[in-house]
């Protein structure tokens, strides 16, 4: 396969990085380069700048803000937003409940959430996962009983990323406890975070930030109105939710440039040749990671992931974690308090969610090696 662009994607990619490196507010961006931890304040402003341009939401429908894009094009947009250290669009909102929204929403819930949606002056919060519904979500207990023209919601959520900014929680509940399979009684609700009965408590990580949070309804009222498509189908929309989270799950952009971080304070330092072969294998192993990402964009179409997705989210978040280790390395004993062992520690996380490396691992064994 001729791996290089074409010209008419070249001239994209320089559009895209002409954007990202002039639009973006240069406070956001440098945050971003420099490992730091974004305000909400930070995060808004950034997605509404993407928003002003047009970029915020590429994958949606074109009447709601979307483009007409191809995958490569998706993969180059991400790609050069995270070389340029620009805050990728909200998940929860750009790649996760819009969609769902525009795709199994009635008009008025288009109408209502779709564009406050695509400029984050809604910020929406994930209510998935349970205490005992994690990766077997379908086993999940929070009920929402129907009572006239609302539903009484009741259980728990957790692991609920940035939870203490939400706006609104988008919700899988049980809505018949005897449906003959787990999966077929579950609805998809749209709920407000200020509803009375609904608290939101802070879960401490290792790294000692605070990311991550319970979620509790208490009899929490909400308008029947708020039910997104057909009730009990849910597990449909959740599926088809986690169907969109693969733009740039190999994260190759992000990884060159910390790297380059990395590189530059090695040799301010004086101890890049102590690293220069590490430095140089993971430069390979980026390299390599890059040219399967432009294969496996270039050969997708349609609306199911290719195979090959798994092997760039196994490869990608190893290279991520190597990454971060390399520069808490080149800190020495000042790693104790550095900003660098922060987010070293917080990406053990990303060779578990989005599906496990050992779930990667047997898609690979059954998709591609037919095992």
């Amino acid at each position: 396969m001729r791996l290089q662009l074409s010209a008419e994607d070249q001239a994209f990619r320089e559009e895209m990085r002409e954007f990202f490196t002039t639009q973006v507010p240069q406070d956001i961006r440098d945050a971003v380069i420099n490992r730091g931890e974004l305000t909400r304040d930070q995060i808004v402003r950034s997605q509404q700048a993407l928003n002003a341009g047009g970029l915020a939401v590429p994958g949606w429908p074109v009447e709601w803000g979307g483009k007409d894009w191809t995958q490569l094009q998706r993969h180059i947009w991400h790609e050069e937003m995270q070389l340029a250290g620009v805050m990728p669009p909200l998940a929860f909102n750009a790649s996760m409940v819009g969609p769902v929204i525009a795709t199994f929403g009635s008009q008025e819930l288009k109408e209502r959430f779709l564009p406050a949606t695509a400029n984050l002056d809604i910020w929406w919060s994930q209510g998935f996962s349970e205490p005992d519904a994690g990766s077997d979500l379908a086993g999940l207990r929070t009920t929402a009983v129907r009572d006239g023209d609302e539903y009484v919601v009741n259980g728990q959520k957790t692991w609920t990323t940035l939870g203490q900014y939400g706006d609104w929680i988008f919700t899988l509940v049980r809505t018949d406890p005897d449906a003959p399979k787990k999966q077929m009684g579950i609805s998809f609700l749209l709920i407000d975070m200020k509803s009375e009965g609904l608290t939101v408590r802070p879960i401490e990580l290792i790294d000692g930030g605070h990311e991550v949070n319970e979620v509790f309804f208490d009899n929490v009222r909400v308008p029947a109105e708020n039910l997104v498509g057909e009730e009990n189908k849910g597990w449909t929309y959740a599926k088809f939710l986690l169907g969109n989270e693969r733009v740039g799950i190999a994260r190759v952009g992000d990884s060159q440039l910390h790297l380059a971080s990395a590189k530059k304070k090695a040799k301010e330092q004086g101890v890049f040749e102590q690293y220069a072969s590490r430095i140089a294998d993971i430069e390979n192993q980026l390299t390599a990671l890059e040219l399967t990402a432009l294969r496996v964009a270039a050969g997708s179409s349609g609306d199911k992931p290719h195979p090959a997705s798994s092997v760039l989210k196994i490869k990608g978040s190893q290279l991520t974690q190597a990454v971060s280790d390399l520069l808490v390395d080149l800190e020495g004993p000042a790693a104790i308090t550095s900003r660098d062992t922060r987010v070293f520690l917080n990406n053990r996380k990303v060779s578990i969610y989005g599906g496990s490396n050992e779930i990667q691992r047997q898609i690979i064994a059954g998709t591609i090696l037919g095992l």
